[in-house]
């Protein structure tokens, strides 16, 4: 099984993707940095001038953090069914499969290799985007924009942030172990995109107290559960739980009703189930 992980991780580091997807990062993370350098240095000659800013400083800086966490979990998920759905389903397709069941290997061992191999990848890119967004806001927002936040808080947010590729990945595994490449990421594109389209009506309808709305984000994140993953993350990152006014302190990423610890435990069900399912469907299909 470490031999499939050691080539998962070559071909994953070989794919012209992941070189695109690493080159945006850095894009991405120094057009962040620009923007909170030049919000700090405003933000700083308003505090001199303005009494009220300081309230206005709060709600500026974790609405700027949770626009970049939002993006940043965004390009994560995006890293992540790119770099697995086509995992199995390519290698079946050009037959490049047979070299390794040729050789005796348990089918279940390979998919597993391809798990460990995918996962371990995903979660060290998705920390060093974490820290990366994290200490921007901290060294270059400097006393004016930088979120106050303990170690506690840090770390309970990053194992939520880093729990949605590994989610992503169990997904993408049993799709690419049952479809093609091009149907399987078209699947799970539309599930990801379910999720957060839902979520934010979630929290749309916890505002205006409309059940329906509600309603329709439960259903959406039963279905795919990544968007409370984002939810919970910002929520312990920020420190909001149970919160009446993190929705307005935190825009339109904030979240007025926080996940509950029932839907976290579903989470890991729903992963744990898609990778043995993976597993059991792959083992039968005939290649």
């Amino acid at each position: 099984m470490w031999s499939i992980m050691k080539i998962t991780y070559r071909e994953m580091i070989s794919k012209r993707i992941f070189t695109i997807t690493i080159l945006m990062s850095f894009a991405f993370l120094l057009l962040f940095g620009v923007a909170t350098w030049y919000a700090s240095k405003e933000m700083g000659d308003m505090l001199g001038n303005s009494g009220d800013a300081l309230l206005q400083q709060g709600f500026f800086s974790t609405q700027l953090l949770g626009m970049g966490l939002y993006f940043g979990s965004f390009i994560t998920a995006l890293l992540a069914i790119l770099s697995s759905v086509g995992s199995i389903a390519s290698e079946v397709e050009s037959h490049q499969i047979d070299t390794w069941l040729a050789r005796s290997l348990p089918r279940s061992k390979y998919l597993l290799g391809k798990f460990g191999g995918l996962a371990s990848m995903l979660v060290l890119y998705a920390i060093l985007m974490f820290l990366g967004l994290l200490g921007i806001n901290q060294f270059i927002g400097g006393g004016v924009l930088a979120v106050q936040v303990s170690i506690g808080q840090i770390l309970t947010a990053l194992g939520f942030f880093v729990l949605m590729p590994i989610i992503l990945v169990c997904v993408s595994l049993l799709l690419s172990s049952i479809t093609t490449t091009v149907t399987g990421g078209i699947i799970l594109i539309i599930l990801y995109g379910i999720s957060f389209i839902g979520g934010f009506i979630e929290q749309i309808g916890t505002m205006i107290n409309q059940n329906s709305l509600i309603n329709i984000g439960i259903i959406s994140s039963l279905l795919f559960p990544t968007d409370s993953l984002f939810r919970k993350t910002t929520i312990a990152l920020f420190d909001t739980a149970d919160d009446p006014i993190s929705f307005a302190s935190q825009g339109f990423f904030g979240s007025t009703s926080a996940p509950s610890d029932a839907m976290l435990i579903y989470t890991l069900i729903y992963g744990a189930a898609a990778l043995w399912l993976a597993v059991r469907l792959f083992s039968k299909r005939d290649v």
